[in-house]
């Protein structure tokens, strides 16, 4: 098992399990910032390596006229913000090539969206700034597939990959979880990432929105965890009834120490036979 060192944290092998959260969109550095700042109270109290998140652009937006953020010069400013404050690492995702310059400049993590994770250009690019590259497996892979994916990483002469489960297709509108496929990317040798709160999504479910399961999100996080996964991802908002964007799926701040407290006791089970 390869480890990844993402700023102080390393994740992979026997390191604890360490958080990415933060809201879904960049709301703004004030909303923004409270949220990271609540998430990293938590996660110091309770000693979880913490990687916040947001997206500058959430370019796959059901509708047209759906809020998409800040944009890439002005998020990655408020990222860079967010970062100093917090003094944690931070990971965004890109969607073409003419953002990774830039975006490598502020990021510790280079994250590939679930809808683009074949798109080889973006892959090798992303992968030639010796950045970590997270990729999400798209909701129409196998995670055989993934595989796939590594090559092409790897070609580009980089080893700092994370490989992220966010659920499959079931149907329409509908997504699910399948648990043996963290097991399977596991074996190819690089971090695994669970997405708690994107597995319980219901895209296009509203109609011109996504909607969501959220009050499934501690269920599948448990027994993500019980499968000895490396890292959690995480959308946590105040409330996310005012969220600009993923809303019926993002975590309640509030309820989200109750939930890591449950996920550092199956992790330190689960270390104990890796």
């Amino acid at each position: 098992m390869n480890t990844v060192n993402i700023g102080s944290i390393t994740v992979g092998g026997q390191h604890p399990i360490a958080l990415i959260a933060g809201p879904c969109v960049i709301e703004g550095l004030e909303r923004t910032l409270k949220i990271g700042r609540g998430i990293k109270e938590i996660t110091d109290s309770l000693g979880i390596p913490y990687i916040f998140k947001a997206s500058f652009d959430k370019a796959n937006r059901s509708s047209y006229s759906s809020f998409r953020g800040p944009g890439l010069t002005e998020g990655l400013n408020i990222i860079s913000q967010i970062k100093k404050e917090l003094g944690v690492p931070v990971v965004s995702d890109i969607h073409c090539v003419t953002q990774i310059e830039q975006a490598a400049e502020v990021l510790d993590i280079l994250q590939i969206p679930a809808f683009l994770c074949r798109q080889t250009d973006l892959l090798h690019q992303a992968a030639s700034t010796g950045k970590v590259v997270n990729v999400k497996k798209g909701q129409f892979l196998a995670p055989n597939d993934m595989q796939h994916v590594i090559a092409k990483l790897r070609e580009a002469g980089n080893e700092n990959i994370l490989l992220t489960e966010r659920g499959a297709t079931f149907g329409y509108n509908n997504l699910v979880a399948d648990m043996r496929s963290l097991a399977i990317m596991r074996s190819f040798g690089y971090p695994v990432v669970f997405d708690a709160t994107h597995s319980v999504q219901l895209p296009g479910g509203a109609g011109a929105t996504s909607s969501g399961q959220r009050e499934f999100v501690p269920t599948l996080t448990r027994a993500a965890v019980a499968t000895g996964i490396d890292m959690l991802f995480m959308e946590v908002h105040d409330n996310p009834a005012e969220a600009l964007s993923d809303g019926p799926n993002m975590m309640y701040l509030d309820q989200l120490e109750d939930l890591l407290k449950d996920v550092q006791a199956i992790d330190h089970v689960v270390r104990k036979h890796k």
